[in-house]
């Protein structure tokens, strides 16, 4: 326990010091009309692009992580980047994490999401994302996060991406996505997974035949 503490914290030094070396460029940035609405939103993005995610953050949004010895390694990156981590997945802690995130969105906040983990199959969106949205009413954001020079770990499940120093990271919105009343929770997610599919196809091409749609719960 001690000694993922301690990879944590480092890598959240990493964080920190790339980041100052990066520039962090936003398109579709529908999120101020969403405010200025009263609207609040999830964030769901690709476990794979979490830290370039992370590099362009929003304070006080709130965060699933799982209770794996992955998500102990993330929790410090995102407490240094002001997100407030919630432990539990779908595996592991996930009801009280869950509700957690609903009182979070019940105070006008963000909440996030890597839709498809904690351990995949890659690009393929579980439903807690759309369980989280019905229950507080959040729309959803899918978003691209892509670093101009980024290094890949191409053993890991989700093909990990890590941005490199002195890149420029674009984080590209899709048009919210809300909770219809005539569709099933497994309609919305099957809605979430068929954007995120459409978004990496056009912004991350040559990962985007990684992700896998067709996959049913």
């Amino acid at each position: 326990m001690f000694k993922r503490k301690l990879i944590g914290w480092f890598i959240a030094f990493l964080v920190i010091t790339v980041r100052a070396t990066c520039r962090v460029r936003f398109h579709n940035d529908i999120r101020p009309d969403l405010r200025r609405k009263k609207q609040t939103y999830i964030y769901a993005v690709l476990h794979s692009q979490q830290m370039a995610a992370i590099f362009g953050r929003e304070r006080r949004t709130g965060a699933m992580v799982s209770k794996s010895a992955d998500g102990e390694i993330l929790v410090p990156s995102l407490l240094i980047r002001g997100i407030k981590p919630y432990r539990g997945s779908s595996n592991k802690g996930g009801i009280k994490a869950f509700e957690q995130m609903v009182l979070h969105s019940s105070k006008g906040l963000p909440t996030y999401l890597a839709v498809d983990g904690p351990k995949g199959p890659r690009g393929f969106v579980k439903r807690g994302v759309a369980d989280l949205a019905k229950a507080s009413g959040s729309s959803v954001l899918v978003l691209m996060a892509i670093p101009s020079k980024r290094w890949i770990l191409h053993k890991a499940w989700d093909r990990f991406q890590i941005p490199k120093p002195f890149s420029t990271i674009d984080i590209t919105f899709a048009e919210p996505l809300e909770f219809k009343s005539d569709e099933s929770v497994q309609q919305f997610r099957e809605r979430i997974n068929l954007v995120l599919f459409e978004q990496e196809k056009k912004y991350d091409p040559e990962e985007v035949v990684f992700s896998k749609t067709s996959i049913q719960d």
